[in-house]
């Protein structure tokens, strides 16, 4: 199967500055607002989604971290657990608005381990999620609350979300 882009890289930089626009009005500022990018695929998205946050509101820092829920996969016996790099959250969780940031969703099966991942770090007001790419065929009843594109796939197709862009093969 071929490669083809379906997003470039000023497409995800837009992306990234639609979505931080967004969390910032959802939830009036960023005062109380935790990025936490999901190893290995979001941390780098969480890092400029953060950044473009800060543009839009200088006066207060977003805290941002990354979060690996490896150990918290429920399909560890299917597959081999390849931890994504150590967590790293910058604060206990309690009392932020934590927006938990992925490359693509399919399956929703790592959001649900982050979440299992996410209460052992402390009890957060909300939880929220974003994505780059929602491509459906959810497992679990997960829905993002920000996308930056839905991309209807099959199964056996595969999506890389890079700063370069996104691809589809």
């Amino acid at each position: 199967m071929a490669t083809r882009e379906v997003m470039s890289a000023d497409d995800v930089r837009r992306a990234i500055t639609r979505i931080g626009h967004e969390i910032v009005e959802r939830n009036h500022g960023t005062e109380h607002v935790m990025i936490v990018g999901l190893q290995r695929g979001g941390v780098w998205i969480a890092r400029h989604l953060a950044a473009a946050m800060a543009r839009i509101e200088p006066a207060t820092t977003v805290a941002v971290g990354s979060l690996d829920v490896s150990m918290y996969r429920d399909d560890v016996g299917l597959r081999p657990i390849v931890p994504g790099a150590v967590t790293d959250l910058p604060d206990t969780v309690d009392g932020y608005d934590v927006v938990l940031v992925d490359d693509v969703l399919f399956t929703g099966r790592t959001v649900r381990a982050a979440l299992d991942a996410i209460g052992d770090h402390g009890r957060p007001r909300s939880v929220q999620l974003a994505v780059i790419v929602d491509r459906g065929h959810r497992e679990l009843p997960i829905r993002p609350d920000y996308v930056g594109k839905n991309l209807p796939t099959s199964r056996r197709e595969d999506v890389r979300v890079t700063s370069e862009g996104v691809t589809l093969s």
